[in-house]
């Protein structure tokens, strides 16, 4: 009996059926359009700013509308409220707009479907990246969507639709939705609009020329990785005929030295930045010890984030563009981290290494606890079972927010004297935490040792700078504190040392300092040019040894390395018996220390937006084009010569 009350109750629609169903699609249409105009001036900050886009590229537009408009349909003809089903859609466009504006506050990167491989840890994420604050323009833009549901509100009675009518709409809807869900589907919509989803964009440039939503719908839809020209058995055969002509076999080194290969978070030579002056050497020891080591510029694959996604290609081989645009390496199949033998396998294999990895912070980000065994870790260490080691010290185990460097080497430290004492030697893989973001004023108390001199910087930005200076100035002192005690080891031991990236060091109003001290034009990348993507995407790296004859003629020589070429160069270091994909590797870091979607460097240092920019030697090329044929056939092809690669050179 009430529901038949409620049911009389409710308003006959208004309007001849065709109309009501125009208006049904009209609505849900502009309401696509509203939330892409939402979306895209919490982006951009400014509306005119989203109406030079529209101008400029207006079938990106019309896309990005249909996608949210698609949605909107479904929901309008399964509920009946258009209204009620714009609710949910202008929710979650708003909640995709803020995630990826606090990406660019933290890191000056756009969100990417690679990402979304995080979703799980989001809340440890965010606990890392410190204080997030809606922007300004989020509220305007939220009023806006919520002005649109409230018209469709007041509007119900015109778009309403009712039994067949409802059903056809609700059919026709889905028959949408599943065509803008297929590849095939998506591009032919696309291509008629005047979209490309075919060619690879570096992040940045995608996100700027297509838009949140758009930039991650191209990288749901990949191209079909290409296999080399004329890929069959026999091609591979050609190709691992010619890697074991261009590598050489080595025999079992005489010396067996201890590896600590040490990720220094955010590290980085700051007294190369123009402008700063200190009263004092924040990398003292750093600075020391390279006239003992192998040093030089280190050049990595992001600025200010992505630690996680810069350990796989290091100590695998593989990086971004070998996967499909928007594919997260952290997550990938099992199988695919097993196709290869990784670095840490190159010293275990021979049965007198033991590989362990310990990291400062919790076991929670990046998928470590099940990538780490696959690439031949034996045992992983994180915060908590390092503090479980009786350690001591009188400064405690936590510095800022996160474990002090010096008392995580200490656990290294301990780790190596358990696995010697076991009658084996250590290759131990370590990640730091002290100097991680956030740089918030308070983290280290407001204590800076070494004063900092920036006198064309506010007190508020100085304050920021001096954060970044502590840090840096603290895993310096405990690298010195690490030497010191290695060098009255009896133990052999090389240290590998190096920064992930720089810091991405935001100032209050939005500037970083790099912008500020005139490094770079914007936070964006879009308009850098390669010269200063090069040297912002980079840092600095060291090879020591405590006993001198490790490195023999090059204590004191300067190289350029790099993510994929570091771990070559240990190998080629040490002179230990390596697989043929490693041995490939070192010959390939000769060439090329970094390529990505966004820039490629040479095995000089020299940066170009693309290989094919570069001016490559044709013996250059060839080495990079075995490398592709050689991943191609491991990842996506048959496998033809992938066993083999895990032997020696002529194996």
């Amino acid at each position: 009996m009430k529901r038949h009350t409620l049911s009389k109750k409710r308003k006959a629609p208004l309007g001849p059926l065709w109309l009501r169903c125009v208006l049904f699609a009209a609505a849900g249409f502009c309401m696509g359009l509203a939330v892409t105009g939402a979306m895209q001036w919490i982006s951009t900050g400014t509306l005119p700013g989203v109406a030079e886009w529209a101008l400029d590229y207006p079938g990106h537009l019309l896309m990005t509308a249909l996608l949210w408009a698609a949605p909107v349909w479904v929901l309008g003809s399964l509920t009946g409220r258009l209204w009620l089903a714009a609710l949910p859609v202008g929710a979650l466009g708003l909640i995709l707009a803020l995630v990826d504006y606090f990406k660019n506050a933290i890191n000056g990167t756009p969100l990417e479907l690679a990402d979304f491989g995080l979703a799980k840890q989001a809340g440890n994420v965010a606990g890392l990246a410190g204080d997030l604050t809606p922007p300004e323009d989020f509220y305007p833009a939220a009023a806006g969507l919520l002005f649109c549901v409230l018209l469709l509100l007041l509007t119900r009675r015109l778009t309403a639709l009712e039994g067949t009518a409802q059903g056809r709409s609700c059919l026709c809807s889905l028959t949408l939705a599943g065509i803008l869900l297929t590849g095939t589907g998506t591009r032919a919509v696309g291509e008629r609009l005047g979209v490309d989803f075919y060619t690879r964009m570096d992040p940045a440039e995608n996100h700027s020329l297509h838009g949140l939503t758009l930039s991650l719908w191209r990288d749901a839809f990949p191209q079909p990785k290409t296999p080399p020209e004329g890929y069959d058995e026999d091609f591979m055969r050609d190709v691992l005929e010619r890697i074991d002509q261009l590598t050489e076999a080595r025999q079992e080194p005489e010396a067996r030295p201890n590896i600590l290969f040490i990720l220094s978070e955010s590290f980085y030579d700051l007294t190369r930045l123009p402008v700063l002056q200190y009263e004092g050497d924040p990398l003292e020891n750093f600075h020391a010890l390279e006239a003992e080591s192998v040093s030089g510029t280190f050049h990595s694959h992001y600025l200010g984030y992505g630690t996680g996604y810069l350990e796989i290609p290091m100590l695998y081989g593989l990086n971004a563009l070998d996967l499909p645009p928007g594919t997260n390496i952290c997550f990938q199949d099992e199988a695919v981290y097993e196709r290869f033998d990784a670095l840490a396998e190159q010293f275990t294999k021979s049965g007198d290494y033991t590989a362990e990895m310990l990291h400062a912070y919790d076991n929670t980000l990046y998928n470590r606890t099940v990538t780490y065994p696959l690439l031949g870790f034996n045992d992983l260490y994180f915060s908590d079972e390092i503090q479980q080691m009786g350690i001591e010290r009188a400064d405690g185990a936590y510095g800022g927010f996160y474990m002090r460097d010096g008392y995580f080497f200490q656990g290294m430290l301990e780790r190596m004297k358990a696995v010697n004492e076991s009658g084996k030697r250590a290759f131990l893989f370590g990640i730091t935490m002290e100097n991680h973001q956030p740089f918030e004023p308070q983290k280290f108390n407001y204590e800076c040792q070494i004063p900092l001199v920036a006198p064309d910087f506010t007190p508020a930005q100085r304050d920021i700078i001096r954060v970044m200076l502590e840090g840096i100035t603290r895993a310096d002192q405990a690298l010195g504190e690490l030497t010191a005690a290695l060098r009255e080891s009896e133990e052999p031991t090389i240290v590998v040392f190096f920064g992930d990236h720089r810091p991405n060091l935001f100032m209050p109003g939005g500037d970083t300092v790099y912008t500020l001290l005139g490094l770079c034009p914007e936070n964006d990348t879009l308009n850098w040019t390669e010269e200063e993507i090069n040297d912002l995407y980079s840092t600095d790296y060291l090879i020591w040894a405590n006993d001198p004859a490790l490195l023999g003629d090059l204590a004191g020589s300067r190289r350029d390395s790099s993510i994929t070429a570091l771990g070559p160069q240990l190998l080629e270091l040490t002179g230990r018996p390596v697989s043929r994909y490693w041995a490939l590797l070192e010959k390939v870091g000769e060439v090329c220390l970094t390529q990505t979607d966004l820039y490629f460097v040479d095995g000089e240092g020299k940066a170009s937006f693309s290989r094919e920019e570069a001016g490559l030697s044709p013996e250059a090329l060839e080495l990079l084009e075995l490398r592709d044929a050689v991943v191609y056939d491991a990842v996506y092809g048959k496998r033809y010569i992938t066993d083999e690669m895990n032997l020696p050179p002529g194996a």
